[in-house]
């Protein structure tokens, strides 16, 4: 079983992206926070294969984030996930190390099958 914990300040989009990751065969969610320095220790403790991080929080932004995480050990997949698609957080994410970068208006659709695909399991279809 996969997990993936999700960081984002919005409580809505939390719970959104919680009922889309149930939705993929293999994967579980390991825990979400909308506090970004909880959710380092938290990532840290319990090391998801994957990361949803979010860029604008307050307090630590999301690249502060992902640099942290992705400099341990056991470093996850991460999906930047934003409302500024501007092109210098484009470049600043991957420097860091992010995996993907989408814009939350056009491309939030989109994580399910990115999960499916990097960990090669199925999407449930109620179609």
């Amino acid at each position: 079983m996969r997990t993936v914990y999700i960081v984002d300040d919005s409580q809505a989009v939390r719970e959104r992206l919680i009922g889309m990751i149930s939705e993929v065969e293999g994967i579980t969610l390991s825990g979400a926070s909308g506090d970004p320095s909880e959710a380092v220790g938290a990532i840290c403790r319990l090391h998801p294969d994957a990361v949803i991080l979010d860029i604008r929080m307050p307090g630590m932004n999301g690249i502060q984030v992902l640099r942290e995480i992705k400099q341990g050990q056991c470093a996850p997949m991460v999906i930047m996930l934003t409302n500024y698609p501007f092109g210098q957080y484009r470049r600043e994410c991957a420097e860091a190390g992010a995996d993907y970068f989408l814009n939350k208006s056009t491309e939030f659709e989109k994580i399910n099958e990115i999960l499916a695909r990097i960990f090669q399991v199925e999407l449930h279809s109620d179609n």
